[in-house]
């Protein structure tokens, strides 16, 4: 007799809950693995989506992503004129959070050139890129805007022409892509009523350094706060020109902090998202170690409930080997059911989840592998204790 066959035939009703049970289990521990891996797919994605050849930020910053860098527009220029450069890029990225439907909402503003400028989106999943100098914004679809809508940011009101889903912000939220005039006007001039009360605050100092009326007069438009202000330059090198050169060349005639995209990357994953992934990592790895201990306790529990019954199949004769192979089907009928469940399960809500659910083939196998010798060890020690069984307890014995 199948241990496995007899269990779903006389005990139908307990053995498939408990196979459901341990399934959702394993569809909490896939979905951690998920969260781990979507946390840092997230937070990088608009860096490997970007893709510059190079990242020009302020001096000693890790910008823009990983902390803020400001630096004057017309540095652009200057890195552009560095030799091995064949493009240079004004780029913003500032996260912000605004009223959109009458709702607060975070999301992080793109600033970058679009007419031929590098920052801005690639692939759209409607409408159309950028093509006037201001008052047109491309969203993510996650923002929940849709083509044509009138979207209020600051001082004006923008059109939705494009929505994308190829990338977000670092910590997850959508992305509104903006031409660098119309990302600096948002997020750099004032209202003018915190306009009027600089101009009222600077009159004051100027006239209690004795400057006479008229000349404050003159110099109040000169001390009007500077909109022409990026987060970073992206470069696109010439074929063949040497990254290190030329990244070596601005840092020591520019005074500027220069990385790699696989530099701003690694600064993301050790900065921002370090606390993060290390507490999904360890909750990871409780609930797997959680789940390889239930399944391994529910499979012994399973075995030594049978010790009477193999000890009749002992007593009429049946080799050890038959009784080893009829538990370990059982424990691998039970961990691959249970598995399955739980992996179809995740599949199936995946796209349910606010955030992204990565779930990548090797940490689905290595859970699964994980759960099957957990399994097989909580069946070696149930034959231990089988293989010890006297066949005089089938009638009684102790």
């Amino acid at each position: 007799m199948d241990l496995a066959v007899r269990d779903l035939k006389l005990h139908k009703g307990r053995f498939l809950a408990t196979v459901l049970g341990v399934g959702l289990l394993f569809t909490i521990v896939l979905t951690m693995n998920g969260v781990y891996r979507g946390n840092v797919f997230e937070g990088t994605a608009l860096i490997t989506h970007t893709g510059p050849d190079l990242w020009v930020v302020e001096r000693d910053r890790g910008g823009p992503f990983n902390e803020q860098s400001s630096l004057p527009e017309i540095l652009a220029d200057s890195v552009a004129a560095v030799p091995g450069v064949a493009q240079a890029s004004p780029f913003i990225y500032y996260p912000v959070e605004r009223s959109i439907k009458g709702v607060s909402r975070r999301f992080s503003i793109i600033g970058y050139e679009v007419f031929g400028g590098l920052g801005g989106p690639r692939e759209l999943t409607r409408g159309r890129p950028i093509t006037q100098a201001h008052y047109e914004m491309v969203a993510h679809e996650k923002l929940g805007v849709r083509m044509g809508e009138k979207v209020p940011l600051g001082l004006h009101t923008f059109t939705v022409v494009g929505l994308t889903r190829e990338a977000v912000a670092t910590d997850g939220e959508p992305l509104v892509y903006l031409s660098l005039a119309d990302a600096q006007e948002f997020l750099f001039q004032r209202d003018n009523e915190e306009v009027r009360n600089q101009r009222e605050r600077q009159r004051r100092s100027l006239a209690a350094q004795g400057v006479s009326p008229a000349q404050v007069e003159r110099l109040l438009p000169h001390l009007a706060p500077d909109t022409h202000i990026i987060n970073a330059v992206l470069v696109r090198l010439e074929p063949g020109a040497d990254r290190v050169q030329v990244a070596t060349h601005i840092r020591d005639w520019l005074y500027l902090s220069v990385f790699t995209t696989q530099e701003e990357v690694e600064l993301v994953i050790r900065g921002r998202l370090a606390r993060m992934s290390a507490q999904l990592l360890f909750f990871r790895t409780l609930l797997l170690l959680v789940s390889v201990v239930i399944i391994s306790l529910v499979i012994y529990t399973f075995t030594m409930e049978k010790i009477r019954s193999i000890a009749v199949m002992k007593l009429i004769g049946a080799p050890n080997w038959t009784v080893v192979r009829m538990i370990l089907e059982e424990s691998l009928l039970m961990t691959v059911s249970s598995f399955l469940i739980g992996l179809g399960l995740i599949y199936s809500i995946v796209d349910l989840f606010p955030r992204k659910i990565l779930l990548l083939p090797g940490d689905t196998m290595f859970t699964f592998l994980v759960a099957l010798v957990g399994g097989f060890l909580a069946s070696v020690l149930g034959v231990w204790q089988v293989l010890r069984t006297p066949p005089g307890l089938a009638l009684g014995g102790q």
